[in-house]
């Protein structure tokens, strides 16, 4: 079975070779990545690590600001996507967490039966108080996020989709593909969600915005979770500030972006079942001078434009209001604001 896994980057480098290591764990055979204005040496990691064929690189072909679209839709004609089994579509702070068998794809796939796509529902896992960043596996740092079936106040949560090959595909979304309107009832797609149930109807049909990419948590992640860790540490939150988003130019990553998902209400380290095999696997990819000297560049210029970004009083204020900013979503926030305000 070939699984490929489909992602963009922008300014990455120091969290490649976690990701890329953890997701060859789990089954996945073939890796393309779609890079963009990369300034942090990103790109020549990734070139050489498709030098030695471990993944494919390609310069991202967006000729306007909608980057991960355009990338989804030059990717569907590339062979690595042609000849796969499965297509899974993710970013690389997005770690799928597989809770049956072995924990790797194929059992994700036999236990969800004969469908023709998977999609996990999203756990946004906090910042846990982490400033300072580390050059070590994030899946070992982070283990808090908001209760599974509630976040920031929505019961309904966002999903990502590993599709099938014969998936009657229009197009891939980043988050799930897409069918025909005119499609017959008989041949709307089989989908499951995470624990192996239908999809709710709406979001099948995508009867409303709203539904276009998330449905129900609860009770969705009996096979499956997807673990986002969209914070890291503060030092690369701020990074990330400045990057800006990987898909779309002008989005900013702020106060609300970040209260949003930094609620650390609950602890689950179920993920780091996989620590052990991925410090060997990161071990063996490190054990490659070029590889290792290519990550360490990365991790550097990391950690220099955090120091850079420091010497300016925006960015110096926004650390601050970060560390100001409560551990709890906004609407619990408000909630409390109007009791003190009644009392």
């Amino acid at each position: 079975m070939r699984i490929a896994a489909v992602t963009c980057v922008k300014n990455e480098g120091p969290f490649l070779l976690e990701w890329i290591a953890y997701h060859r764990l789990l089954g996945v055979s073939d890796f393309l990545f779609y890079s963009n204005d990369c300034s942090d040496g990103t790109d020549l990691l990734l070139t050489a690590l498709a030098e030695r064929g471990l993944v494919q690189h390609l310069p991202n072909p967006a000729e306007g600001r909608n980057y991960q679209m355009e990338a989804l839709k030059h990717a569907r004609h590339q062979p690595v996507v042609e000849g796969a089994d499965w297509v899974w579509i993710a970013d690389v702070d997005e770690f799928v967490n597989i809770h049956v068998g072995d924990h790797g794809f194929a059992a994700l796939i036999e236990a969800a039966g004969d469908v023709q796509a998977i999609s996990v529902t999203f756990q946004f896992f906090a910042n846990c108080g982490i400033q300072r960043f580390e050059d070590r596996p994030v899946i070992a740092q982070f283990d808090r996020s908001h209760t599974p079936d509630l976040w920031n106040g929505q019961t309904a949560i966002e999903v990502k989709t590993l599709v099938r090959k014969d998936f009657p595909l229009q197009y891939y979304g980043a988050h799930r593909p897409f069918f025909s309107a005119k499609l017959a009832k008989s041949e709307r797609p089989r989908w499951a969600d995470g624990s192996g149930r239908a999809v709710p109807h709406r979001f099948l049909m995508t009867s409303s915005q709203d539904w276009i990419r998330k449905f129900p948590a609860r009770g969705a992640r009996r096979l499956a979770t997807l673990n986002h860790y969209a914070l890291r540490s503060l030092d690369s939150y701020l990074v990330k500030n400045d990057r800006g988003d990987v898909n779309r130019e002008h989005r900013d990553f702020d106060l609300g972006y970040w209260q949003a998902r930094n609620d650390p209400a609950w602890q689950d380290r179920s993920i780091q079942r996989h620590l052990p095999a991925l410090t060997d696997a990161l071990a063996d990819l490190m054990a490659d001078p070029e590889i290792a000297q290519l990550h360490h560049r990365c991790v550097d210029r990391h950690r220099a434009r955090c120091a850079e970004l420091m010497q300016m009083p925006a960015y110096r204020s926004l650390r601050q209001s970060l560390l100001d900013t409560p551990a709890m979503p906004a609407a619990e926030c408000a909630l409390i604001k109007e009791l003190e305000a009644t009392t």
